[in-house]
């Protein structure tokens, strides 16, 4: 791994949002990790966040004209990996965002900040893909907008299991709708970093759950 996923690692069980114990996901399944990138809430917290997600576009070497986060949760993304990709890497992208409902008055629409045109390459901004519905919303929405190709898609953790079939939803994605996927780290990547490791004078992830995510992922992993 690289010094920026390792330490995006530590970033996430500082800022509370990668933890271990007992959970259950949206689909009923009791899972001994979760991540949940709604505890990002702090100026410094989103600035290093998007610092992850720069060095992850800038090591993809994806090329692409402008950066889309799909509402809600990847509108600061996008935000955040633009302003960062300008200041580490003087890469300066625009970017954009859509709003839930169009709106019908002032400049109208459904997109805000930068207008696509047509021919641009564009990539997704997103955190967590469970079902990929948001990416899929994000296509349909552009169909009416403007002939873009979405160069690939950006999250912060691939949790490496099925969703309702034998695939993933990055797996369906990437065979759909021709994406390129880049997660900054994979919960393999997580496992392998944090066993048995020491942080802040306690062990996060001990051999007991070590071998129930090992489990976990033998049942629903890819």
């Amino acid at each position: 791994m690289k010094a920026y996923q390792t330490e995006f690692i530590d970033f996430m069980l500082r800022a509370g949002v990668l933890t271990f114990g007992d959970f259950t996901t949206k689909s009923g399944r009791k899972t001994p990790y979760f991540v949940n990138t709604g505890n990002y809430r702090t100026g410094s917290q989103i600035a290093a966040l998007g610092d992850y997600y720069a060095a992850a576009i800038q090591e993809s070497g994806e090329e692409v004209d402008a950066l889309f986060g799909p509402a809600y949760k990847g509108i600061p993304l996008a935000v955040a990996a633009a302003s960062s990709l300008y200041r580490l890497y003087g890469r300066d992208l625009p970017y954009c965002f859509n709003r839930k409902e169009a709106k019908d008055h002032g400049e109208g629409g459904r997109l805000i900040g930068h207008k696509p045109k047509t021919g641009e390459r564009l990539a997704i901004i997103e955190d967590v893909v469970t079902a990929g519905t948001a990416v899929r919303e994000t296509v349909a929405l552009f169909e009416a907008e403007a002939e873009v190709s979405f160069a690939a898609l950006f999250v912060s953790v691939d949790r490496m299991e099925r969703g309702t079939g034998e695939k993933s939803a990055i797996q369906e994605l990437r065979e759909t709708l021709g994406l390129r996927v880049y997660p900054i780290v994979t919960v393999r990547e997580i496992m392998a970093h944090l066993r048995g490791r020491e942080i802040g004078g306690k062990v996060v992830l001990t051999e007991e759950l070590y071998k129930r995510t090992e489990d976990y992922l033998a049942r629903y992993g890819v």
